[in-house]
C-alpha cells in the first residue's frame, strides 16, 4: 500500500502493525528462504524455457529432482509456477475421421502395456497445413519406452508414407518375428504395399475397431502433445520449415529432453538405457 503511494501512518493504522516494525521490515536482509525460492524460481524458469515452454509443474518437478538433483518437492514448484506466471502447454483434443474399411484383427485389445522392447508398435497419420500446403508425417511408436522408432514426411498421404516410416523403424530396431504393429483402419494401412512389408519382416498387423480412437490410444496421446507443443505455436510458411521442425521434435525433443510421467519422468532413451543396464546386471 505504500508503495502506491498511501501514508505510511495511514497504512500501519489500517493494518494494525507499528511503524517501526514496517521500517525494520524493509530494511531486514531478505531471509534464507526467501534467497532459496528465487533460485529455485529462476531454475524453474530456465528448465521452463529449455522445454521451449512446454512443461507443467509435473515435468518441470521431473527435471529439477531427477535432472538437476535438487531435493524440492512438488507443492513447491507448482507454488513458484504460479507465482511467476509459469505455465505449461494445456492438452488439445483431436477428433478424428471413422472410415468404413474392413481391416486385420484386433491383437491389442486396449492392452498396451508390455514388458520389453519391439512386443508392440503403434502407428498412424497426422496432417498440419502451411502456407504452401499441408505436411504429413506418420510415426511408428514403440509403447514400451514411448520412443519414436520410426517416422516418414511427405506431401500427399498415400501408401509410401507409411510404408517409409516403417522401413525405418525395421531398420532402426530389427525386431523379431511375432513384433505386433497396430494402426487404425486407413487405406494407407489396409494397402498391399504396407500389409506386405510388414509381413516380410515377420510382424504382425493388427487394427482396432471403426471409429474408435481409444483402440490406440498411445498415438492418440502423442498427436495430442506434438500438436499442443510444437505444430498449433505457429504459422508454418513453407513445408520444409515444419518438416525440419517435426524432424527435430521427433528425434531430439520427444525421444531424448522430454520427460514422460508414463516412464517415471524419464526420456524413452533414458528408460531404455536404464531398463537394458538392469536386465544385463
Amino acid at each position: 500500500m505504500a508503495a502506491e503511494g498511501f501514508p505510511v501512518q495511514v497504512c500501519c493504522r489500517v493494518m494494525g502493525v507499528s511503524e517501526s516494525g514496517y521500517y525494520a521490515w524493509r530494511t531486514r536482509p531478505p531471509s534464507a528462504r526467501a534467497l532459496r525460492h528465487a533460485w529455485l524460481t529462476d531454475m524453474i524458469r530456465e528448465v521452463h524455457t529449455a522445454s521451449r515452454g512446454v512443461y507443467g509443474g509435473r515435468r518441470v518437478h521431473a527435471e529439477l529432482t531427477l535432472g538437476r538433483g535438487i531435493a524440492v518437492g512438488y507443492g513447491a514448484v507448482a507454488m513458484l509456477m504460479h507465482r511467476a506466471g509459469i505455465k505449461g502447454l494445456p492438452g488439445n483434443h483431436r477428433r478424428r475421421p471413422i472410415p468404413q474399411v474392413p481391416t486385420a484383427t484386433d491383437m491389442v485389445d486396449r492392452l498396451f502395456a508390455r514388458g520389453g522392447p519391439n512386443q508392440l508398435w503403434v502407428t498412424d497419420i497426422t496432417e498440419h497445413p502451411t502456407r504452401e500446403g499441408k505436411v504429413y508425417c506418420c510415426v511408428v511408436l514403440d509403447v514400451y519406452s514411448r520412443r519414436v522408432v520410426g517416422w516418414s514426411i511427405d506431401s500427399t498421404q498415400t501408401a509410401a508414407l507409411v510404408t517409409n516410416a516403417l522401413g525405418m523403424a525395421i531398420h532402426n530396431r530389427t525386431p523379431q518375428a511375432g513384433t505386433v504393429i497396430h494402426s487404425d483402419h486407413g487405406v494407407q494401412y489396409t494397402s498391399w504395399a504396407f500389409t506386405e512389408r510388414a509381413k516380410a519382416s515377420g510382424l504382425v498387423p493388427s487394427m482396432g475397431s471403426i471409429g474408435d480412437c481409444y483402440d490406440n490410444a498411445v498415438i492418440e496421446s502423442f498427436w495430442g502433445r506434438m500438436q499442443t507443443e510444437l505444430l498449433n505455436r505457429q504459422r508454418w510458411k513453407t513445408r520444409i520449415e515444419l518438416a525440419n521442425a517435426i524432424f527435430e521434435y521427433l528425434e531430439i525433443f520427444h525421444n531424448r529432453q522430454r520427460r514422460h510421467s508414463a516412464l517415471g519422468m524419464l526420456t524413452p532413451i533414458e528408460y531404455e538405457m536404464l531398463h537394458s543396464n538392469t536386465q544385463l546386471a
